[in-house]
């Protein structure tokens, strides 16, 4: 797919793989918390709704700033802003990884959920830019990999977490984000667009709020969201606590989510531009009801069931419920005029955070009230099931762009 933009910031093979490092990067950071969730939380004595509280301060970090990010790459362009996301990030795990109260915690996933809440807007914003409508629900698909990838890269910092100080892990995970942050300037040259740098950055967001359409859209995001944090914020306490696994399977159990994920984030992506020519909403209606389905599941699963039914809900979640974003992503920035995509993604972003800013402490005040992890993940079925009616007959496919 080379392009006159090749001579500026070097091929699209080059630029695929600093958005999907950008996202990889970016969720090794947050994910390895999760994967030592139960070290952290015996360390500093944290209770479930407390560590809910953990995933909801990174969250707000990113709900926070989901609009300023948004409408500030549709004017900088997408290599320094990475570049500055990922110094973010690498402040927030600093913070994290020499806390010790709830307090510090809460603050460095804060500032961690402040830097990534920049790296969605211009990842989705240079694929937008440098891919064609029929490959650029691959290319969001292929960089959506990074996410998983980098979750898979956490889960294996988890089982050395078992035996190394997890304050140490994270040190190395900070140095590598600030390497990665800098190679980011290879991307500074982003391509322009005739309006950019004249419009007032927030008047695409102003249009937006007047759109009932993607306003449902973009509430839908919310409520699929909330299930896929509630099942990355506790899936290891879960394995652990209700099903007593060992943090090794824990970590094992986390791993799988994220690689399964992988896989299926590109797959949807792919399936969407090539088998579906390019419709979106039936495919992401249909994981929503496996998600459905298979967070319902959770809520029966028992300490005696084997290691490999355990694996394999936890296969089929990560194949749904981890994997919709792609998706989500392409119809957002297709469902609104140019100028207006960079914002689109930060307004669909805050809309899909508070989505995991309410779900994990409502997760947690669940099991601390009832003992259980049951009530948890019905209570989860149930709100992404209303998300999927939602999208089905509130949403109306198709583009401005």
């Amino acid at each position: 797919m080379p392009s006159n933009t090749d001579r500026l910031i070097g091929p699209w093979r080059l630029r695929i793989a600093m958005l999907t490092g950008a996202h990889v990067v970016g969720t090794v950071n947050v994910v390895s918390v999760l994967a030592m969730a139960p070290v952290i939380q015996r360390v500093l004595d944290l209770s479930a709704t407390e560590f809910g509280f953990v995933m909801t301060a990174y969250y707000c970090g990113q709900a926070t700033w989901s609009l300023p990010a948004g409408a500030l790459v549709d004017r900088a362009g997408v290599g320094g802003i990475l570049m500055m996301a990922m110094a973010g990030i690498a402040i927030g795990t600093s913070v994290v990884a020499t806390a010790q109260s709830l307090t510090m915690l809460l603050l460095g996933m804060y500032l961690m959920g402040s830097g990534y809440s920049f790296t969605n807007p211009s990842t989705a914003k240079g694929v937008f830019d440098w891919f064609p409508q029929r490959r650029r629900a691959t290319a969001m698909g292929a960089k959506q990999t990074g996410v998983p990838i980098g979750g898979v890269v956490a889960a294996g910092l988890g089982v050395l977490a078992a035996s190394i100080d997890w304050r140490l892990l994270l040190g190395i995970v900070v140095a590598a984000t600030l390497g990665f942050g800098a190679s980011c300037a290879v991307l500074r040259d982003s391509p322009q667009h005739p309006d950019r740098g004249r419009r007032n950055p927030l008047s695409g967001l102003l249009e937006l709020l007047r759109d009932w359409n993607y306003g449902r859209f973009a509430f839908s995001n919310l409520l699929y969201n909330f299930g896929q944090g509630n099942f990355f914020g506790f899936l290891t306490l879960f394995v652990r606590d209700a099903l007593h696994g060992s943090q090794e399977f824990a970590s094992l159990c986390l791993g799988v989510a994220q690689a399964t994920s992988a896989g299926a984030r590109f797959g949807w992506g792919v399936w969407s531009d090539l088998l579906l020519d390019g419709r979106r909403k039936g495919l992401v209606v249909g994981i929503g009801i496996a998600s459905v389905l298979l967070l319902a599941g959770m809520g029966v699963a028992e300490a005696g069931w084997a290691a490999a039914v355990v694996l394999l809900f936890v296969a089929g979640l990560g194949i749904t419920v981890a994997s919709y974003a792609g998706l989500m992503q392409t119809l957002s920035v297709e469902a609104v005029k140019l100028h207006q995509t960079g914002s689109a993604v930060g307004y669909n972003g805050i809309c899909t955070h508070m989505g995991a800013i309410i779900g994990p402490p409502v997760f947690g005040a669940i099991v601390d009230a009832t003992g259980s992890y049951s009530g948890g993940w019905f209570v989860t079925a149930a709100v992404v099931g209303v998300g999927v009616l939602i999208i089905a007959l509130g949403f109306r496919e198709g583009g401005k762009t």
